[in-house]
C-alpha cells in the first residue's frame, strides 16, 4: 500500500512538473463581450502574464483582483505585465460577471470559463488561483488562495522575473 502511495505521489509530481514546462493549454475562451480569445496567444506575447481565476461568489478573489487593479498601472510601467482575470462562474452567472466587472472597472482583460475547461486542464480545485507566466508561455509561479499582501509577493516575483530577463 505504501508503494502505491509513493508511486501515485511521484506520478502526480511528474505531471505537475510537465504541466509547468508545457505552460498554458491551448484553450479558447470568450471575454465578457463575447469575443473569442486563445489564452496561449496571450501567454506567448513576449511579456509577463498574470492569470487569476476567480468567481463572483468568491470574496478573496475579488479582493485580490481589486488590489491588483490598484497596482496595475505601476506594474505595467515597471514590468510590462498583463493581467487576465478568468471567471469560473457557470453560464447562468455570466451576466453577473459582466455587471460586476463593469461596476468595479477592473483595468484588465476578463475572460469566462463557464465549463471550467481551463480549470480542469490546469488541475486546480479552488479559487482564487493565480499563475505567473514568463514571456515565452512557461508557468513560473502558482498560488492558491489569497491573504492581504499577496499582491506584494507577486510584485517580488515580477521584479525577479524582469531582472533575470535583462
Amino acid at each position: 500500500m505504501r508503494k502505491l502511495f509513493v508511486l501515485a505521489a511521484l506520478l502526480w509530481g511528474l505531471s505537475a512538473q510537465a504541466q509547468e514546462k508545457a505552460g498554458l493549454p491551448n484553450v479558447q475562451l470568450k471575454d465578457i463581450n463575447g469575443n473569442v480569445v486563445n489564452i496561449q496567444d496571450l501567454a506567448t506575447a513576449g511579456e509577463p502574464l498574470i492569470v487569476s481565476f476567480w468567481a463572483t461568489w468568491c470574496t478573496p478573489c475579488k479582493k485580490e483582483l481589486s488590489n491588483y487593479a490598484d497596482l496595475y498601472a505601476d506594474w505595467q510601467k515597471d514590468f510590462k505585465v498583463k493581467v487576465v482575470a478568468i471567471s469560473i462562474d457557470d453560464a447562468r452567472n455570466t451576466a453577473k460577471v459582466k455587471a460586476y466587472v463593469n461596476g468595479v472597472k477592473w483595468p484588465f482583460q476578463i475572460l469566462l470559463d463557464p465549463n471550467e475547461d481551463m480549470k480542469r486542464s490546469l488541475n486546480f480545485q479552488t479559487v482564487p488561483f493565480t499563475i505567473l507566466i514568463d514571456g515565452n508561455g512557461k508557468i513560473i509561479y502558482r498560488h492558491n488562495s489569497y491573504v492581504e499582501g499577496d499582491e506584494f509577493v507577486m510584485e517580488e516575483k515580477l521584479k525577479k522575473l524582469t531582472s533575470d530577463a535583462r
